[in-house]
């Protein structure tokens, strides 16, 4: 099943989200003005204490930090849809390792996540509808555990990747706020 890439929100989304007279990124920016005037250093620099990556989905119902327990400055969060092991992924694990120290890798996706249900006709609707086609793939995943699986081969077989023995890989129950984790096999 294939979801029209052009689909728009419902109207009432739209509107339960912006500020009256202004954009969702009005409400943003205003956030971060009152942010900004209690805000003080916190003299970090950007190598994680931890020295984890966490790689998972963009899903706005994972709450990763209160989820593992972790603080500002403790992983580098590298989120996309469906928390894949892409190209993209890959390079900022790349990054994260070799110039920033991480030395661990935890890989997470999540029951009910949207990629469960669309295919690479999604990709093909998109390229119909704007005339180019993309030069990313959908990603799209049948099989929660098999995909974390996938993820974490990608991850222990990059040649650009200096530790790849602390690679796990969970699924995130988005009822229950549990992890499962995946043998890799």
């Amino acid at each position: 099943m294939s979801i029209p890439a052009s689909q728009p929100l419902p109207p009432s989304a739209d509107s339960a989200v912006a500020p009256a007279g202004g954009t969702v990124t009005d409400r943003l920016v205003e956030a971060n003005s009152k942010y900004a005037a209690a805000f003080t250093d916190p003299g970090m620099d950007a190598r994680p204490v931890l020295k984890v990556a966490v790689v998972a989905c963009m899903d706005a119902r994972l709450d990763l930090h209160a989820a593992l327990g972790l603080e500002l400055g403790d992983c580098h969060t590298i989120r996309n849809a469906g928390g894949v092991v892409t190209d993209d992924i890959i390079r900022s694990l790349t990054i994260s390792q070799r110039a920033l120290g991480t030395r661990s890798v935890v890989l997470i996706h999540h029951t009910g996540c949207g990629l469960l249900s669309l295919t690479e006709d999604f990709r093909h609707d998109l390229a119909a509808e704007v005339g180019q086609r993309p030069n990313w793939a959908v990603e799209a995943f049948k099989d929660l555990d098999e995909d974390v699986r996938q993820s974490m081969q990608r991850v222990r077989t990059s040649p650009f990747l200096l530790h790849t023995d602390d690679v796990r890989g969970f699924v995130f129950d988005v009822t229950t706020g549990l992890l499962r984790e995946i043998d890799p096999r």
